[in-house]
């Protein structure tokens, strides 16, 4: 404990300080709560879009198999397929935490190459590897904001359990020191006017 002279002013300031820390402890504790229910939620989110990503990559893999067994290859076709840059990013805020939003703007399904040389295997695969994409980008919103908050999360902690753990009991001990001692000072200066009583009595 630092050096603190023992005066009322330094034991008014120290106790607004203790109901500070108390109060930046509960607003600690709060957040921490909040972040921990958001970050569950989207875990639960996570793993239905990793199930899902999972089952569609299977399903557009078979069908991308199925579409080159009865084409030869759809390395061309694949070249005829344009860049998609629809994909948006915002944010959202949660208790100060930025958590980032993707969007990837559904787009209608459209044939890129010649139906002639192709065939519905093909069209499937597109499909498919259409709904991957949608998905893909779901997921990383949500492993991203997930990320964020599991780091929010341990700062807060952190700083709750420095508030917890020693500056609010390092207040504490100040002010018992401050209140002693100037309890103590209280008992002297009694001690010394019954004294000086007895003596201008007895002079």
């Amino acid at each position: 404990m630092a050096q603190i002279f023992p005066t009322k002013s330094n034991l008014i300031a120290t106790k607004k300080s203790l109901a500070l820390a108390k109060l930046g402890y509960d607003l600690m504790d709060k957040k921490r709560t909040i972040l921990i229910r958001e970050m569950m939620g989207l875990i639960d989110k996570a793993g239905d879009v990793q199930s899902r990503i999972d089952e569609t990559y299977a399903g557009a893999y078979q069908a991308l198999q199925r579409a080159n067994i009865s084409l030869g290859s759809c390395t061309e076709y694949a070249f005829a397929v344009p860049i998609d840059d629809s994909l948006r990013l915002s944010s959202r805020s949660v208790m100060g935490v930025e958590l980032p939003t993707v969007s990837l703007e559904k787009q209608p399904f459209e044939l890129y190459y010649g139906l002639a040389s192709t065939n519905s295997q093909l069209d499937e695969a597109c499909v498919q590897f259409g709904l991957v994409k949608q998905l893909t980008a779901e997921l990383a919103e949500v492993e991203s904001s997930v990320y964020r908050l599991a780091v929010a999360i341990k700062k807060t902690q952190k700083r709750a359990n420095a508030l917890q753990n020693i500056l609010i009991p390092q207040f504490e001990r100040t002010i018992k020191f401050i209140t002693d001692a100037l309890e103590e000072k209280e008992r002297e200066d009694f001690g010394r006017l019954k004294v000086i009583k007895a003596q201008k009595k007895n002079g």
